[in-house]
């Protein structure tokens, strides 16, 4: 099928936006814009007023930076993984400023040449922009997914003057030692947007990127609590209680577990293993057939193992909905609310299927795993895992002063 033809509004932003790329803004004549886009100069004028208003609109509408914020708002509901969300927007709004780093520093070096008018103008469609990343943000603070101190639209201004400012230090400047590299800028601008002006609510006290824990209270379950939840998720059929273990034994996110494919399982008598899969990464995870205590079957005989052998159809997907199609994260949930109705943890607060994945981590610890070899099964960085350790540390003490209680003295 052959594409649509470009209307004449998006020929004048495409004509623009190379010549403001090559020769800058300042030395582009509107002229020269309207015969590149092949159009007449006064079409020009009547689309846009003038040349910076044209300016404006290649800010707002042009290809190279279009759907950005559109794109974050869509990851808004059901809320899923805040951070990658964040980090993705990030990354794609540095892709598209890369692509013009010319433009960039045209209007940066230009700017001042401006009338007072068109610098307002260009402010405001920043200010457009920054709205889309404002509703994204509120959503998930409305959602109660994050917890704030400020309102969203300053923490949006916050995250892209950052993002910005980047920009503008790669493409002005050499040999700075500002950060190792690109990578290196996104991790640390979202580590210190969510833990700076941010913190996850108890409900998202775990997330996951590529499986790496970001968390600043751990609240572990307690044996009894597990087993219970793993008791209801067995009577609620073979599925649930496949999910409940995988949750538990496994220690893998709502987005992990949704992810998986049915060829992601690997076991034979020595061992019981899922394939995680992310974008330019694979890592294997255990599936321990021993949680808090009890043990749940064998590695070629356990709940997921039986789930799957159940299955007469063909979808790849691991878990399914009630339509047969894979499991959304908000359907997961759902099936955890039916779980753990009228349970409560020791805090006295509803149990949050993000307090499993923190369960399985101590667990590990508890009985043993180094933080280096955790950090490998959960690929994250050590420093992220030391609130685990930490309250592994805890429990161990507290295990051992019951122990020397019951010696006599």
């Amino acid at each position: 099928m052959a594409s649509q033809p470009l209307s004449t509004r998006q020929r004048l932003i495409e004509a623009a936006l190379e010549l403001f790329t090559a020769q800058g803004v300042s030395s582009t004549t509107t002229r020269q814009i309207a015969e590149k886009a092949e159009v007449n100069e006064v079409t020009l004028f009547r689309n846009f007023g003038n040349k910076h208003g044209l300016l404006l609109a290649v800010l707002e509408e042009s290809a190279a930076f279009k759907n950005l914020g559109e794109s974050l708002v869509r990851r808004a509901t059901p809320p899923g993984n805040v951070y990658q969300a964040l980090k993705d927007y990030a990354s794609d709004s540095l892709h598209a400023l890369e692509r013009v780093p010319e433009f960039v520093r045209s209007v940066v070096g230009e700017a001042d040449q401006f009338p007072a008018e068109n610098r307002r103008a260009l402010g405001r469609g920043v200010t457009e922009a920054n709205r889309y990343v404002a509703q994204y943000l509120a959503t998930v603070i409305q959602q109660g997914h994050l917890n704030t101190y400020l309102p969203a639209e300053k923490l949006a201004s916050l995250l892209n003057g950052m993002i910005l400012g980047y920009a503008v230090i790669e493409f002005t400047s050499e040999f700075h030692e500002l950060w190792e590299d690109r990578d290196d800028f996104l991790e640390n601008l979202v580590e210190l947007f969510l833990h700076g002006a941010m913190s996850f609510s108890a409900e998202s006290a775990t997330d996951s990127l590529s499986g790496s824990f970001i968390t600043r209270e751990v609240a572990d379950l307690p044996a009894g609590l597990v087993h219970e939840i793993l008791r209801q998720a067995r009577k609620s059929g073979v599925q649930d209680y496949a999910l409940a273990y995988v949750l538990f034994g496994a220690g893998l996110s709502v987005t992990e577990i949704v992810n998986l494919q049915r060829s992601h399982q690997i076991y034979d008598p020595q061992g019981h293993f899922l394939q995680i899969t992310t974008p330019g990464f694979v890592r294997q995870v255990p599936v321990n057939q021993w949680i808090l205590g009890n043990r749940y079957g064998s590695y070629t005989n356990n709940p997921l193992t039986k789930w799957l052998k159940s299955r007469k159809d063909s979808q790849p997907a691991m878990f399914l909905n009630g339509s047969g199609q894979p499991i959304s994260e908000s359907e997961l949930q759902v099936h955890w609310q039916t779980w753990t109705e009228g349970l409560l943890t020791p805090q006295g607060q509803p149990p949050a299927i993000a307090q499993a994945q923190q369960t399985w981590c101590v667990e590990m610890l508890m009985r043993g795993i180094s933080l280096e070899n955790l950090s490998i099964l959960t690929a994250c960085d050590r420093s992220q895992l030391q609130p685990y350790a930490k309250r592994a540390r805890e429990k161990a003490a507290l295990e051992q002063a019951i122990r020397l209680d019951h010696k006599p003295g």
